[in-house]
């Protein structure tokens, strides 16, 4: 297979809507009413955001790198390890991507979403809101959590991490720890985004599907998991080529 720009790109979709199909399915499966999965809790949401993340890392990995994240593509040309020439293709798949992912979600437990009547609760399948609305703080949260996302991405594909040969699918299973790190320790206040396509993209589906008894759309706060994981990633690539550069 020839791999250009548009099968890059291609694949970026592919496994950003994988990434949102299970990890704002496994929301889905224990927020929504009369789910089997109902009240699994933070630690099945964490643990199967991490597998996500894995999942589509493997499938988009060989093709493109599996970016999967506008703040991860930003980040890594800042890092000058990625060429700014591909990422407005790059971030469009990726905001594709998990736009139809959450709609699928959405099809999918359409029988619990009607049977739930908490509008917070369905909001809360597709995008993140914060336990505490404190925007500024919020805002430090996701630049936190997207910071030491890119960081240690950037540090996994090092030279010295990867010796001779790289790591290839494998760096799927350190990154599957490190999302599962950060959603466990980092994500009680917003959530974790940390990535916008996983946000603003399903927050929009929110927004346009016929959901029954949904309610607002969060677009008062939706700048925050935008902003913040897109700073993060440029700060992290930054911070990355100062502390490397020795």
């Amino acid at each position: 297979m020839e791999i250009t720009l548009f099968t890059k790109c291609v694949f970026e979709f592919v496994g950003t809507l994988v990434l949102v199909l299970l990890g704002d399915g496994v929301v889905a499966s224990n927020a929504l009413k009369k789910s089997k999965g109902e009240n699994g809790g933070w630690v099945v949401i964490t643990m199967a955001w991490g597998f996500a993340v894995m999942c589509g890392v493997l499938i988009a990995g060989p093709y493109s790198g599996a970016h999967l994240n506008p703040a991860v593509s930003l980040g890594l040309a800042a890092a000058g390890t990625f060429p700014w020439s591909y990422v407005p293709g790059y971030i469009l798949a990726q905001l594709a991507g998990g736009f139809c992912g959450a709609v699928l979600v959405y099809l999918y437990y359409k029988d619990h979403f009607d049977a739930t009547d908490d509008a917070a609760t369905k909001l809360g399948v597709f995008c993140t809101m914060p336990a505490i609305m404190n925007k500024p703080r919020n805002l430090f949260c996701e630049f936190i959590g997207t910071f030491l996302l890119v960081f240690v991405i950037l540090a996994i594909g090092n030279e010295q991490n990867t010796p001779e040969i790289g790591m290839g699918s494998l760096g799927s299973f350190p990154v599957t720890m490190l999302i599962m790190a950060i959603g466990m320790s980092l994500g009680g206040t917003t959530g974790y985004a940390i990535n916008p396509a996983r946000d603003l993209p399903p927050r929009l589906a929110h927004a346009v599907l016929p959901i029954r008894g949904k309610g607002p759309s969060g677009w008062g706060y939706s700048w925050v998991p935008v902003a913040g994981p897109l700073l993060g990633g440029l700060a992290a690539a930054c911070v990355y080529a100062c502390v490397y550069a020795f």
